[in-house]
């Protein structure tokens, strides 16, 4: 397991950003500070250009593990110290050098920073401090960085970390105490979450220092996310949802993030994945997380014991509102906000929209749809003026038939799981499609 030879940058660079991408736990800055003008780069609200692979993953980072050695056994990973893998290490110079040259080329916009545990969390949390350290203060950067804090790290060091970072997470591994005991049985639930709320109390506390003295300086303004392993042991839909909204109420975290289950290890105590990693259940839960988070439902009006799984068929929503045909349909000229959020085809933006058209008058259907009303889903649970767009049936088999004739591309399992790689772009200026020429965009 031990670093046993030496390496160029470009070796560690391969080694360390592939072993970077089933970490999920990186998106888009969500703070708007600007740059002093002295260094390079800001990180405004658009900071980090919204970019992303095909499964969902942000590829407008940097994202690197600082080293992939490990003195961990966790069963599911890859960098597990038992595996006999090629491992390195960067140097914080390393760091500093590939984050710089990456954004003067426009390749990135800013840097996402994890780690394998090298010696212990003390260790490592220092060697990730005096990285951000050295790239702030003595390489003037001043873009997007996200970090992980390190279970069991010192509490003075997460915390000038903190100072230095936009957003840290926190990964919580398994959704249960037990599924964490089983296959990673060097971690705890309570030292996850001891560092969780370390960072939401200090940003709590820096948001008051802040209205009280403008130049105070910020702890992770863009505040803490934190990713679970979808599928490796056996929780159910509803449980995975109830701690997602447990920690989005108790802890004040901006994401949680879902990643299904990849069998990287041959392991008796994992689960065999014929076919493949739970794609489609990872997307049902992030589609949930968005209801938990800006629709206003709850998990317990998504799922419960008897329904414990989001059904493979339909989005979340849908499922609900078939579930609850008895609230529908809804009369958009005189629904409040919140009633308009639960009709499947709207959304915030178009709920908003409405409510503030309307006030000029009674919309039509062709409204709705200027609204952006998506109303192959909507025509079922609506009125206007009291009248249906056509005359259709309250009946959930009727309208459950028809939503799902009308969804002409469905989400498909087989989807390749792999993010873009920092090395792909020779593989991508091949020869132009015969198809692409004729649309004359090639």
């Amino acid at each position: 397991m031990k670093i046993s030879k030496e390496m160029d940058l470009y070796e560690k660079l391969q080694i360390l950003s592939d072993a970077a991408k089933y970490d999920v736990a990186c998106t888009s800055s969500g703070v708007d500070r600007r740059g002093s003008g002295k260094g390079m780069g800001n990180c405004t609200a658009a900071g980090i250009c919204h970019s992303f692979s095909s499964d969902g993953r942000c590829i407008s980072l940097l994202k690197i593990l600082f080293t992939n050695e490990c003195v961990f056994d966790c069963r599911y990973c890859i960098n597990r110290s038992s595996n006999d893998t090629a491992r390195a290490a960067f140097t914080p110079e390393e760091v500093c050098t590939l984050t710089m040259e990456f954004y003067r080329r426009n390749y990135i916009e800013g840097l996402f920073l994890s780690s394998g545990i090298l010696v212990s969390p003390a260790y490592t949390m220092e060697l990730l401090y005096q990285t951000i350290f050295k790239l702030r203060r003595e390489y003037g950067f001043e873009g997007y960085i996200h970090v992980k804090a390190i279970p069991g790290a010192p509490r003075e060091l997460i915390e000038r970390t903190g100072f230095l970072a936009d957003r840290m997470s926190v990964n919580l591994e398994l959704p249960t105490a037990e599924g964490l005991r089983k296959l990673a049985p060097h971690k705890s639930r309570k030292r996850i979450l001891t560092p969780m709320r370390q960072i939401q109390l200090g940003h709590e506390q820096n948001q008051y220092d802040l209205a009280l003295y403008r130049n105070a300086p910020r702890f992770v303004p863009a505040g803490q996310s934190t990713q679970m392993i979808i599928g490796a042991t056996r929780e159910n839909d509803y449980q995975i949802l109830s701690v997602a909204e447990a920690l989005y109420q108790k802890f004040r975290l901006k994401r949680v993030f879902y990643s299904a289950f990849v069998q990287v290890n041959q392991d008796a105590l994992l689960p065999a994945l014929p076919d493949g990693p739970p794609l489609l259940r990872e997307h049902r839960l992030y589609q949930a997380d968005w209801l938990l988070r800006f629709y206003g439902f709850s998990a317990a009006e998504l799922l419960n014991e008897r329904h414990p799984n989001f059904n493979v068929f339909l989005d979340p929503k849908c499922d609900w509102a078939l579930s609850h045909l008895e609230n529908f349909p809804v009369e958009v000229n005189t629904a409040d906000y919140h009633t308009l959020l639960r009709v499947p085809g709207i959304g915030p933006k178009s709920a908003r929209r409405i409510v503030q058209a309307r006030k000029l008058g009674n919309l039509d259907f062709q409204s709705l749809k200027k609204a952006g009303v998506v109303l192959k889903r909507a025509v079922y649970f609506i009125t206007c003026g009291g009248r249906q767009m056509y005359p259709l049936k309250m009946d959930e088999d009727f309208i459950l038939r028809n939503l799902l004739s009308s969804e002409k591309t469905p989400f498909r399992e087989e989807a390749t799981y792999r993010q873009l790689s920092l090395f792909d772009a020779g593989q991508m200026l091949g020869p132009v499609p015969e198809k692409l020429k004729q649309t004359g965009l090639g």
